[in-house]
């Protein structure tokens, strides 16, 4: 995109609740690092129906020019969909926005969450870069950006969610990208995970490379875990974790979860969202300036005594 002149740079995020959110710190840091004057607002807004009034202020705001730039996180990632006037091609697809711009007088909504997912993903696991087999713990905005995602690098896909109506939905959205996706109940985890045992056992009978790995990684992509609410875990705490796989939490505060910390505690790789978040908020700050902003600076905004990222 072009760069949006401008002599000072407003931006925010609307979501429910707030109090977790580490997008201003990321946001001015990247203002900051780009040499640009601005700030990074938030816009709490309860869930419609109840919220309905004050985001439609909000977003008629944003069009008459008062905020540069809005980000959109839960529970608002589809529900705001109705009050846009167009969607890239991408966040058409997937059905969920976590980003807004203006285009002269309209809002335009994209979605930074799939390929932020992705690249932070092929950062902290290498092979990832190979398609393979996933579980997602989850049923909102943010799985059908990683179901995406994966998928569309060729991914087979398991939804496990309480919402099993909800995930079938996403399962049925996608079905144009030809990859496998089942969607399981979170009661049905415990017998799933033993059919990956039991598949793993006789695999190690089986030369290895002749017959694809039954599950490689989990992804969280729900809230459970998330500030204020820390003592969590999305994964039942009686059930042992799958062999080989690697841990993928979206929730990045804390940046340790109990669900991180307890894939480690049983010797597999994890990973918080830290990484993602940056990613794409940087996707998102190019969006609205035209600048590809600093992630060193980015996460130094946010994890100061942590080493850079890049």
């Amino acid at each position: 995109m072009m760069p949006v002149n401008r002599s000072y740079y407003s931006f925010g995020v609307t979501g429910y609740p707030l109090g977790h959110s580490l997008s201003p710190r990321l946001q001015e840091a990247a203002l900051h690092a780009s040499g640009l004057a601005g700030e990074y607002r938030l816009y709490p807004i309860p869930p419609l129906p109840g919220g309905q009034e004050s985001l439609e202020a909000l977003l008629a705001s944003f069009r008459q020019g008062k905020l540069d730039g809005l980000n959109v996180t839960i529970p608002h990632k589809q529900a705001v969909i109705p009050y846009l006037d167009e969607l890239t091609p991408l966040a058409a697809q997937i059905g969920a926005v976590n980003t807004i711009y203006r285009r002269g007088g309209s809002l335009v909504g994209d979605n930074t969450d799939a390929p932020g997912f992705m690249a932070d993903l092929l950062k902290q696991f290498p092979g990832a870069s190979a398609p393979q087999s996933a579980l997602l713990l989850g049923a909102g905005g943010a799985t059908r950006a990683v179901t995406y995602a994966l998928q569309a690098a060729g991914w087979r896909v398991t939804i496990a969610a309480r919402r099993t109506a909800a995930a079938q939905e996403i399962r049925d959205s996608f079905t144009f990208l030809n990859q496998e996706c089942e969607v399981i109940g979170l009661d049905a985890l415990p017998s799933y995970v033993l059919s990956l045992e039991n598949l793993l056992q006789k695999q190690n009978s089986i030369p290895e490379g002749s017959c694809p790995s039954p599950l490689t990684l989990i992804v969280n992509t729900t809230p459970v875990g998330m500030t204020p609410n820390t003592a969590h875990s999305p994964w039942p705490e009686d059930l042992p974790f799958p062999s080989r796989v690697f841990i993928y939490d979206l929730v990045y505060n804390p940046a340790d979860t109990v669900l991180v910390n307890a894939a480690r505690a049983a010797g597999l790789q994890a990973a918080s969202g830290l990484g993602m978040l940056i990613e794409q908020a940087a996707l998102g700050f190019e969006r609205w300036t035209g600048i590809r902003p600093s992630f060193a600076a980015m996460r130094q905004g946010v994890m100061p005594d942590v080493e850079s990222y890049e």
